[in-house]
């Protein structure tokens, strides 16, 4: 196929990954009782977020903590557990949906609380809940490409402002049952950060190899989930139904050269139960092989990914096979594969 659609890491590892967890749980129930009057307007029942979407929680952070203060500890974390000093970093990519400006960007200032050097590049990637994986994959092929060596890519979430706002939105008189469904998967995100630092393998002997892997658009769905700080619309099935499709034509596509039905892990964007479980069924995955975070977690966004990989890691072996595969609004998908 002609085209950058798959693609093959040569010289590149995955020295650590991290993952920050909001300390504030915010049950689904707690949001259940804020609309309770709307839900009985609306004849709709309590407990849609645990029972169709699988969430049960998710997390918020404390008062004065921001995500970028906490995408700043997670790299720094991540970064005392590669070993690699800060000096030595060429890279930094914020991959955060969350931001509280549009300028500068939210890498400028992790860049600065990291104490990176001038010469290390830092800027943002934004595609929605894909972010991290195209950080990650932009990141390795800059090291193959010998511009840098070492790389962080980072990842912090808040969503609490955006769920507050749909809350007093739909708590209104005036909401309608159209409304609550077009914003329903807003309240199933939560709060939490990422980060991950990329190297040269050949100088990391033991590390995780980053093979590669494939990455596929369908921007005629660009319009299914629109979201802003002040809320998010969304068209559940046809972000369902145009995402199954988008995410087995890339299977298909890979699956033949990578051999990926043969992986040991399968670790997945963290969107809702049905999501997942659909996923599993198109293109046949092991269910005891997909891991889910969702529950406690809710949707993360583009750290959702890395913080699941992160609760995996202890549960992997050496030499495991493990495909990180997203999608994301818009709608495009990335999947790549980590040997362990």
């Amino acid at each position: 196929m002609i085209g950058n659609a798959t693609f093959h890491h040569h010289d590149v590892a995955l020295l650590a990954v991290t993952a920050i967890e909001a300390p504030v749980v915010v049950p689904s129930s707690a949001f259940d009782d804020r609309l309770a009057a709307t839900l009985r307007r609306l004849r709709l029942p309590k407990g849609l977020l645990r029972r169709v979407a699988g969430v049960h929680e998710r997390r918020w952070w404390d008062a004065g903590q921001t995500f970028d203060d906490a995408a700043i500890a997670a790299a720094a974390k991540a970064l005392a557990e590669a070993g690699v000093d800060p000096d030595a970093v060429g890279l930094l990519i914020n991959t955060s949906v969350s931001r509280a400006h549009l300028e500068p960007s939210v890498a400028s200032r992790i860049h600065d609380g990291l104490g990176l050097p001038s010469r290390a590049l830092n800027f943002d990637i934004t595609n929605a809940c894909l972010g991290f994986v195209n950080g990650i994959t932009l990141a390795a092929q800059l090291i193959d490409a010998g511009q840098i060596r070492y790389a962080v890519v980072v990842d912090g979430e808040d969503p609490q402002a955006t769920q507050e706002a749909t809350l007093a939105r739909l708590d209104d008189p005036s909401s309608t049952r159209e409304d609550f469904l077009r914003e329903f998967a807003t309240l199933t995100l939560g709060a939490g950060a990422a980060a991950a630092v990329l190297g040269p393998a050949s100088l990391h002997p033991g590390a995780h190899r980053l093979v590669g892997g494939v990455s596929r658009a369908a921007t005629q769905h660009h319009d299914l989930c629109v979201g802003s700080l002040d809320g998010m619309h969304t068209d559940p099935q046809g972000l369902l139904d145009g995402g199954l499709e988008l995410v087995v034509d890339a299977w298909r596509e890979a699956d033949p050269i990578l051999d990926w039905s043969s992986a040991d892990r399968f670790v997945t964007h963290q969107v809702s139960k049905i999501h997942t479980s659909s996923i599993i069924d198109a293109i046949g995955l092991d269910p005891a092989k997909v891991p889910t975070t969702f529950p406690r977690w809710g949707n993360v966004g583009p750290a959702s990914l890395p913080m699941t990989l992160v609760a995996e890691a202890d549960s992997l072996s050496t030499g495991d096979r493990v495909v990180c595969m997203g999608v994301g609004s818009g709608l495009n998908t990335a999947m790549t594969e980590i040997v362990w």
